[in-house]
């Protein structure tokens, strides 16, 4: 099956940058639609940055100019840039991959998250 494993998170001061890293792996036909979310305590799950399979993206209006999707020149690998980060920005973050499997089914795989912490 597909999985996703997400890595980078940790503690950080406000105005610091931080690079969270998903590698994904199984059997995939194709990746149509590659995600960040994010979760913060007692708040609804977020969309912060998304990219489609041309490469189009798109981002929270939150976090436009100071966050980054991108993916890694031939490797399973996407990847999120976030600077000037705020303490709002405190959150589990989770990237999720949306496609069709080897099978022709769809899929819609998740990360365990990893844990950012924006504070002084």
């Amino acid at each position: 099956q597909v999985q996703l494993v997400e890595s980078g998170g940790g503690l950080v001061q406000p105005g610091g940058s931080l690079r969270l890293s998903c590698v994904v792996s199984g059997d995939m036909f194709s990746i149509n639609v590659m995600n960040w979310y994010r979760q913060a305590p007692g708040n609804e799950r977020e969309l912060v940055a998304g990219m489609t399979g041309d490469g189009s993206t798109n981002y929270a209006a939150s976090v436009k100019g100071r966050f980054t999707i991108s993916r890694e020149y031939g490797a399973a690998t996407v990847y999120l840039q976030m600077n000037n980060l705020k303490p709002e920005d405190t959150a589990v973050y989770y990237c999720n991959f949306r496609g069709i499997g080897t099978d022709n089914n769809i899929f819609d795989a998740w990360g365990q998250g990893t844990l950012v912490t924006v504070s002084s």
